[in-house]
């Protein structure tokens, strides 16, 4: 089998081929993709280290063309960064002028890299379509819920990946003690935009367990008040703070430095160890730099896809009635039954209006904001902008529009 990896000269590869390794799966070759010739000289090594030193037979190829590596794949994986980190500080940055918060995947930047990024995987989905037409798409690219809305709009064989409800999962189970496999979440919303609304420890929900026990920790891990998540009565993710406490969070921002700014002098950091031949596993900086468990997250998904295995993930896709409210086009995070015909969403329970009325909020600006992604245009921007329910205000809306596609320019087709 052969997982092709597009954006292979990211600083998560190591972790991406970490988790092939650890959990033994059954790949044959690796072919990670991407531009930076420099990046991937320093990347490809490290990984066929990594896998030498757990005994893994994966052969790993590297280079820039989409096609060769695309070729004969089961499974291709987005996880590119369009602009790269200078474009990330402009998203992070640039909406505090207008008085409102930067954050690269909610908000005006959220929307600033959907603009970018929604073409090129579209294009790159042409690609898997021609070259490999039964491979799976699985996207990591954020904004994952609009990303994986455009591929499906399209035609595509796509799953959306998030690392938030694994990552509760593990923690979850770390903090009880317990095999993480004996946890499972009653997981809802969109991509970056959900609640837990149960622990299920074997079936029983010990979310009143872990408010009661370890409610501090879980209140620092959300940066948010531990009476505040007992009066919702769930545990939301720590996106949901942009929206619970904008004002508190743009203060934050506007004195401290860009994520970017930290990620990027990260990054120099890791590919500096990444050099090191004698390095041959992921190094305990990679856990600073975000995306923990995304390997095991990627590797569960992909190989439920393609091992027909009908395991329950949480995945982003569609609503198909899931949550009534919404149309059945929408694209929803929820657990579902995944297998070599692609992944389901399984019912869930009633939303309830405080949670019901943000999510249709938001899948109304995310429908808006794939327009404006697919046909471009300012006003379409500035439409987006205004149905955002951190934004809303038509002046707000106009000068960020203006600002957006002023800075992006290098990276819209249409501007």
């Amino acid at each position: 089998m052969k997982i092709t990896v597009i954006g292979g000269g990211s600083t998560y590869t190591p972790e991406l081929v970490d988790g092939f390794a650890r959990l033994g799966f059954p790949v044959e070759e690796i072919a990670l993709v991407d531009p930076d010739p420099d990046r991937l000289a320093v990347i490809a090594p490290l990984a066929r280290r990594i896998l030498a030193r757990q005994g893994h037979p994966a052969l790993v190829t590297a280079g820039a063309d989409p096609d060769a590596g695309i070729d004969g794949a089961a499974a291709v994986l987005f996880q590119l960064r369009i602009g790269g980190q200078d474009a990330r500080h402009v998203d992070e940055t640039l909406p505090h002028a207008c008085g409102c918060i930067g954050q690269e995947t909610t908000g005006a930047g959220g929307l600033a890299k959907a603009l970018r990024t929604v073409p090129v995987v579209l294009d790159l989905a042409e690609r898997v379509a021609k070259r490999a037409p039964q491979a799976w798409i699985v996207d990591f690219a954020n904004p994952v819920g609009i990303v994986t809305r455009a591929l499906l709009d399209a035609g595509h064989r796509a799953v959306g990946l998030c690392n938030v409800a694994i990552g509760f999962q593990r923690t979850f189970a770390d903090w009880l003690g317990v095999d993480h496999d004996r946890i499972t979440l009653d997981h809802v919303g969109l991509n970056h935009l959900t609640w837990e609304r149960a622990v299920l420890l074997d079936g029983v929900d010990v979310l009143p367990r872990l408010l009661d026990e370890h409610g501090p920790a879980l209140a620092a891990r959300l940066h948010m008040p531990l009476d505040v998540v007992r009066r919702l009565g769930v545990i939301p993710s720590y996106y949901l703070r942009y929206y619970y406490a904008h004002d508190e969070v743009l203060a934050e921002q506007l004195v401290t430095p860009s994520r970017a700014e930290e990620v990027a002098a990260m990054e120099r950091d890791l590919l500096k160890l990444y050099a090191d031949p004698a390095l041959d596993e992921k190094p305990a900086l990679l856990d600073q730099r975000g995306g923990a468990y995304y390997s095991e997250a990627a590797v569960q998904l992909v190989h439920a896809l393609t091992a027909d295995t009908g395991e329950v993930r949480v995945a982003n896709v569609r609503n198909n009635g899931t949550l009534p409210f919404l149309s059945d086009d929408a694209v929803i995070e929820v657990p579902a039954k995944v297998g070599v015909h692609g992944a389901a969403a399984l019912p869930v329970a009633p939303v309830e209006p405080l949670f019901a009325g943000l999510i249709a909020h938001v899948t109304a600006y995310e429908e808006l904001a794939l327009e404006a992604a697919l046909h471009g245009g300012v006003e379409r921007v500035s439409n987006a902008l205004l149905a955002h329910p951190l934004i809303g205000q038509i002046d707000t809306a106009e000068q960020l529009a203006r600002k957006l596609v002023a800075a992006n320019r290098q990276h819209l087709r249409w501007a």
